[in-house]
């Protein structure tokens, strides 16, 4: 009788040890979809002011990501203008120039969401306006409110 409660446990011990690493497998997947900038940008936009300056020109979401980027900076900064005026042009835009619809829907979604990430990234830096970026940030801001949505945003020096 001594050996069915050693088998037991053994059993139950090896049961154990199993699940523990089929839910630590479990965990490392969903934690894997996790990353930065460099692995897996956020497929809808930039998630951080990091992130929206140094998206390459390349990248087909640059121009929303730039010019929500400028957007959020500058409604931070104080700059007087209309951000929806200005996404609603940047919008226009795009759809003159002939994007598709599924293109389009893209390109909204990484403008709002790109806008909202940059505004909740900065929102806490009290040093954030200072005499440099705030001239970055006028000279793009100018530049889109032109209707020259190219992606080429300054970096804040």
């Amino acid at each position: 009788m001594d050996k069915i409660p050693a088998i037991m446990l053994e059993t139950t011990t090896r049961m154990a040890v199993a699940a523990s690493v089929i839910t630590a497998g479990f965990a490392l997947t969903l934690v894997g979809g996790c990353g930065t900038i460099g692995s897996s940008r956020n497929k809808e936009g930039a998630a951080t002011d990091i992130e929206a300056r140094t998206v390459k020109p390349d990248d087909p979401l640059a121009r929303p990501i730039q010019v929500a980027w400028t957007s959020a900076r500058a409604s931070y900064c104080g700059f007087i203008f209309d951000p929806g005026q200005l996404r609603a042009n940047y919008l226009a835009s795009e759809s003159r120039a002939g994007t598709p619809p599924a293109q389009m829907q893209k390109i909204e979604r990484a403008y709002d969401y790109t806008r909202q990430s940059v505004i909740d990234t900065i929102k806490d830096n009290l040093s954030y306006c200072n005499k440099e970026r705030t001239a970055a940030i006028r000279a793009d801001l100018t530049r889109y409110l032109a209707g020259d949505y190219a992606p080429h945003a300054k970096v804040a020096r």
